[in-house]
């Protein structure tokens, strides 16, 4: 396929990062892939794949990896972001500089910032101004993509020609990209759906039944759109991709990091052990202090994320966080009714 002159940059070498800059690559458009770590930029460009993060599938020949932050900004017209959420301030002020007016940024990340409990897209917004700025969402696991099993993901944005270009970077016969212009809700929904897949890793530790793996992922979408609804989101936006979609995903796989990080709990690990095996980031346990802090000062119930903090930063004991959840309120089953 012939190279589209549109240069593309994704900023983070991780293995979302990396399944972006290659299904890109293969639409034919020049990619350089931006990672902090020299001696995996190495390895990649030795061995044709990121053993790291993505072993076993090689990167397309449009892919150029670089460490060199300004050459891989430098002319980019469409920009990801996908590194962890705790590094976008940091990193958009180091790129300020570079960047032409009229670049197109995607944020790919799904976290909450610690202090000013803004999301990743308005950190980017605060650092660089004048820009467009959108995301994309969904229940999107790295390794299935790569394997090009068919997946699907949300851009949202207010302005219908970003997500059409955003489609169009994206868009393959195994990948398909949905719109919504709910923006606000779309990143939420990313970034509280990490607090529950990491109850649901618990549960299945724990080796419960089908009856309350059910109950946990409903419970669990109620809480994320009654703080959605307070905080000025669509709770309709969690019907979708975003929302359950991403939920159940990262409920149920052991490829979610957060899921994986709940099962080392059940099984009697303590939090450091089990983000220590994990060995990559789990946006789920900060987002867990965060939402609490957030739910008692708005005063909105979320037993769920109430009981999990109880576990994670009170020495709390599972079982006991558990009976605490089974004796709260029992609530309206549907907080939010179409008509009347």
């Amino acid at each position: 396929m012939k190279k589209n002159v549109h240069q593309v940059t994704v900023l983070g070498g991780g293995s979302f990062g990396t399944v972006i800059a290659n299904m890109i690559a293969a639409n034919g458009y020049c990619v350089k892939l931006w990672l902090r770590d020299q001696s995996v930029a190495v390895n990649i460009a030795n061995c044709g794949e990121n053993t790291t993060y993505l072993p076993g599938h090689k990167l397309h020949k449009n892919v150029v990896v670089t460490t060199d932050l300004k050459a891989a900004v430098e002319g980019c017209k469409s920009l990801f972001f996908a590194v962890p959420s705790s590094v976008f301030r940091e990193l958009a002020k180091n790129l300020y500089q570079w960047l032409d007016a009229d670049v197109q940024i995607i944020s790919t990340a799904k976290g909450i910032e610690v202090g000013t409990f803004l999301l990743p897209t308005q950190i980017l917004r605060q650092e660089l101004p004048n820009t467009a700025v959108g995301l994309i969402s969904g229940p999107n696991l790295a390794r299935e993509i790569a394997e090009r099993q068919i997946t699907a993901t949300v851009v949202a944005h207010s302005d219908d020609a970003f997500c059409k270009h955003v489609q169009k970077l994206l868009v393959s016969p195994y990948f398909r990209v949905y719109t919504n212009h709910d923006q606000f809700g779309v990143e939420l929904a990313g970034a509280l759906k990490n607090i529950y897949a990491i109850i649901s890793g618990i549960t299945h530790a724990m080796g419960v039944g089908q009856n309350t793996k059910s109950v946990v992922l409903t419970r669990s979408l109620a809480e994320m759109s009654r703080l959605a609804v307070e905080l000025g989101a669509n709770p309709l936006t969690f019907l979708g991709l975003s929302g359950i979609g991403d939920l159940y995903v990262t409920c149920n796989s052991p490829l979610s990091r957060n899921f994986r990080v709940g099962v080392a709990l059940g099984q009697g690990k303590t939090l450091s052990q089990a983000i220590e095996e994990i060995g990559q980031v789990a946006e789920g346990v900060n987002t867990t202090r965060l939402v609490k802090q957030k739910a008692d000062e708005l005063d909105v119930y979320m037993p769920l994320v109430s009981g999990l903090y109880a576990t994670l930063f009170e020495q709390n004991s599972i079982q006991d966080s558990l009976n605490t959840m089974m004796l709260s309120e029992q609530n309206m089953d549907v907080d939010f009714k179409v008509g009347k």
